[in-house]
């Protein structure tokens, strides 16, 4: 499943997603709606939306940024994966004893 932004809601990325049966969870800009109704019977259906898996996007994107406010990890400017990879570990355990 691909949690996506508006902004990854166009018709190529939606067919290229169907072609290799991935689900997209892509809410439509109101611009596209307006299109697919204007259309009429020829607009199609709007494609599904489950609104639980996008709420999962919001605390994984939130999560994200929580971890990017370590410098390091932010810029990238670790020369080893290793190195990253612990420092992403050691920022995720400090999170969460945090919390």
């Amino acid at each position: 499943m691909v949690l996506a932004d508006r902004a990854y809601s166009s018709r190529a990325i939606r067919s290229h997603l169907r072609r290799r049966q991935i689900r997209a969870v892509i809410p439509q800009p109101s611009d596209q709606i307006g299109h697919r109704l204007r259309r009429g019977r020829h607009g199609g259906r709007p494609p599904g939306f489950d609104v639980d898996a996008y709420k999962q996007r919001n605390t994984v994107e939130r999560c994200i940024n929580r971890l990017k406010q370590w410098r390091g990890l932010a810029t990238r400017t670790d020369k080893l994966a290793i190195t990253y990879q612990a420092a992403l570990h050691l920022a995720a355990i400090l999170i969460w004893t945090r919390h």
